[in-house]
């Protein structure tokens, strides 16, 4: 079957932030209508794909993507008329033809990443298939284990902590509707902890609370006291964390032939850490507490320590790269090569297109490495990662708190598309991770 584009439509609308964004609406010959729109991030990798802004300060603040909106209408929707957007290969293809450089900064990464999804999205619905059967085929039944940031930090909130996520994950239960209720219970009862100390529980950009703590380890007690709370134990329930780290980078300076040690600044818990003081860092919090992940653990840039970091706990905790891959094949197959980290972060607009994007998730895979699929702090109501994180059997999505409608879509979306596969869905809890406390709790629930 042949479809056939008949337009291509952008729109400038609002993230969760209130910060512009672009919407892609594609049009087929039949009528057949679908759209994506494009998240952002606060926290972002130097390697991540160009999000094309206007740079107008007396437009929403220089943030508005008219220029990106511009693009899609007038020099992708041109080159796309009358194509397959089926063939999504051809279609991505053409448009970094169109663009003609290494980062998509001709057309902008959110003008292509809104047109490959939309493109995505529309043969979907033309074919009368959901979205993740269309993407994955017949074997497209694993329902994500999800990382649930329940306490926020970093450039994500205005507080003290320096880590920018604190995560739960519900190992030890047996669905994905049970791990939601999981994750539910505990943030409810976390707000009921915070509230009883007089702590403030407005949430941070990705839904999770945000209040002033006095360091990270005050933080994990919070968490594991909320997971008693509920009625759970660390046992079902683990702990992962994203330190964000190249937020906490300073590198050091060479003058006059004396040259200062590069170093991670906590300025909430007033530290300096060389990469090897970091590594301890986070190893005795691997031993103390209950975490099974850490993310972006050391900065993008430092690429000795993070193979100090791989040798020390790669078989001991799951250790993400995001701005360490930015969702790039070629960043990924070196960091393959040098032994960096045992899994990867997945943001489809860290790269620009859904062929991409997927060509990372099959390297990942291949090599061993788990594949985490991502929202951005920066959201919309478009569901189409949890679609993607069952179409490519993922086994884990991060994407946010349980509150704020931004992130409760994509857990919604993944309750329905458990219902849908019946008794064909998985769910398959602490072996979506990498560590050696895989193989000791596999069977936990």
């Amino acid at each position: 079957m042949i479809f056939e584009i008949e337009n291509i439509e952008a729109r400038q609308i609002l993230d969760s932030r209130g910060n512009p964004t672009i919407e892609v609406e594609v049009e087929l010959l039949d009528g057949v209508k679908a759209h994506a729109s494009v998240p952002s991030g606060a926290s972002t990798g130097t390697f991540e794909a160009l999000e094309l802004r206007d740079k107008e300060p007396n437009n929403y603040f220089g943030k508005s993507v008219t220029k990106a909106v511009d693009n899609v209408d007038n020099i992708i929707a041109q080159n796309l008329m009358g194509e397959d957007p089926s063939d999504q290969r051809m279609i991505d293809n053409m448009m970094l033809e169109l663009d003609g450089t290494f980062n998509k900064s001709t057309l902008g990464a959110n003008a292509i990443l809104g047109t490959s999804l939309a493109c995505a999205r529309v043969s979907a619905k033309a074919y009368d298939m959901p979205l993740y059967r269309y993407l994955g085929g017949v074997n497209a039944v694993v329902l994500p284990t999800p990382m649930m940031n329940i306490l926020n930090g970093g450039v994500h909130a205005n507080n003290s902590l320096d880590f920018q996520e604190f995560m739960i994950s519900p190992v030890g239960v047996s669905s994905f509707s049970e791990a939601v209720k999981a994750g539910a219970e505990i943030f409810q009862a976390l707000k009921q902890i915070l509230n009883e100390k007089g702590l403030p529980t407005t949430v941070g950009d990705e839904g999770g609370f945000a209040p002033n703590l006095n360091c990270t380890e005050q933080a994990l007690e919070f968490i594991i006291r909320a997971i008693e709370k509920a009625g759970y134990n660390t046992k079902i329930i683990k702990i992962c964390l994203d330190v964000a780290a190249s937020e906490l980078y300073e590198e050091g300076e060479c003058s006059g032939g004396v040259c200062s040690l590069s170093k991670y600044k906590l300025t909430g818990e007033n530290h300096n850490f060389t990469s090897e003081e970091m590594i301890e860092y986070l190893a005795k919090l691997v031993q103390d507490y209950p975490i099974i992940s850490i993310e972006d653990g050391l900065a993008e840039d430092d690429e000795l320590g993070w193979q100090a970091l791989t040798e020390k706990l790669g078989s001991k905790c799951q250790l993400v790269g995001d701005d360490l891959f930015v969702t790039n094949v070629e960043r990924l197959a070196g960091g393959i090569k040098k032994k960096l980290a045992n899994s990867i972060l997945i943001k489809p607009n860290q790269i620009g297109t859904l062929s991409e994007t997927l060509d990372t998730i099959l390297m990942a895979q291949k090599n061993n490495y788990s594949t985490i699929i991502s929202h951005r702090s920066g959201e919309t109501e478009d569901t189409f990662i949890a679609d993607l994180a069952v179409a490519v059997n993922a086994g884990l999505i991060k994407t946010g708190s349980l509150s704020r409608t931004d992130r409760i879509c994509k857990y919604n979306r993944l309750l329905k598309i458990e219902e849908e596969l019946g008794l064909n869905a998985k769910y398959m809890g602490i072996k979506t991770f990498k560590g050696a406390f895989v193989e000791e709790d596999c069977c936990i629930g």
